[in-house]
């Protein structure tokens, strides 16, 4: 309630009057929480991070970054850095999620696309974070410590383990072997707003410099929608033409795209299924538990498609006590 109060007299400072109306407008999986603030007929957003626990500065630079390449960002209209207080334009209130439908998704998921590509295209070394191979094992370990340990209440025997750490360093080099372009991080359908011009993109700050299919895994195998694969080819294939005509470093083969796409996303989903379980067990964020199956479901078809990687899809069979469905032995 202090932190609120703060908040409102810093707010009405900035607005340069105290009778705006404010409501929570979303929260997310960090400590973060955001409000929409009205005055005058007028929107904004009011971006509420505590710094004990979140750093507004990163947000700040790559929103910067990200606006300069053409891609439609909140921008930063007031900061607080010392109390964690940003006020943003508002980009509306409805997320891809909330009427992504048969008739629609098409014409939203190729503004997707363009948008990614814009992002991409502004891509230079050195000016954020390498997505490199320790914060890749790094996430990947989120999953025998928060799933398999915490969630199933399961420990992996010496043979589990050495399956588990092979198929981590044959994904990892999958990974680390693609060329590198700014990376979102949570590119999907939950931080993609309806907007004009579309999308508006949210959630970015921790964008790194990674693998060029780590946004398109997250936007196709999205944790909290579905679509048919044949529809997910379709909307690949259309990134995939769009980076080539644009000259972004995606392989001439799409098979080996494809393949790529597929192996990062298994890194994510084991990621993933680590931070669900976190989520839950750590923070009691209970909403994220409904999303697991999904996630699994793309983890195991991606892990049964390939055979480097049918040990980990026979070790989430002997997790779950679950019925082998390959016909591969280790």
């Amino acid at each position: 309630m202090e932190r609120l109060q703060a908040l409102q007299l810093w707010l009405g400072r900035e607005l340069g009057s105290d009778s705006f109306d404010l409501a929570p407008a979303s929260s997310d999986a960090s400590f973060r929480r955001y409000f929409r603030a009205t005055l005058n007929g007028s929107n904004y957003i009011v971006m509420d991070a505590p710094p004990a626990h979140e750093d507004c500065r990163p947000f700040i630079h790559v929103a910067g970054m990200f606006g300069e390449a053409g891609v439609h960002v909140p921008k930063v209209l007031a900061q607080d850095l010392e109390r964690g207080f940003l006020l943003l334009s508002d980009l509306g209130s409805t997320t891809y999620l909330s009427i992504l439908n048969e008739a629609n998704a098409h014409e939203l998921y190729l503004d997707a696309n363009s948008a990614l590509v814009k992002i991409q295209l502004a891509s230079k070394p050195a000016v954020l974070h390498e997505y490199d191979r320790e914060l890749l094992t790094r996430e990947l370990n989120l999953f025998p410590e928060w799933y398999v340990g915490r969630h199933l209440n399961a420990a992996l025997s010496p043979e589990q383990q050495e399956i588990l750490r092979s198929v981590f360093e044959r994904v990892l080099s999958n990974n680390l072997s693609q060329p590198r372009v700014y990376v979102h991080r949570d590119y999907h359908s939950r931080n993609l707003m309806v907007s004009d011009p579309n999308p508006g993109v949210l959630d970015f700050q921790d964008a790194v410099y990674g693998p060029i299919t780590y946004d398109l895994a997250s936007l196709y195998k999205d944790a909290y929608i579905r679509w048919d694969e044949e529809q997910v080819l379709d909307w690949t294939i259309r990134y995939w033409e769009a980076a080539r005509k644009e000259r972004l470093p995606v392989s001439h083969d799409f098979y080996e795209f494809y393949r790529d796409f597929e192996w990062m996303g298994v890194q994510r989903h084991i990621k993933v299924l680590g931070i669900f379980a976190r989520l839950f067990h750590r923070d009691s964020k209970d909403g994220y538990l409904k999303d697991m199956p999904l996630v699994m479901d793309y983890l195991r078809k991606a892990c049964e498609r390939y055979p480097e990687l049918v040990p980990m899809a026979r070790l989430l069979d002997e997790l779950e006590n679950r019925q082998a469905k390959v016909g591969y032995t280790f």
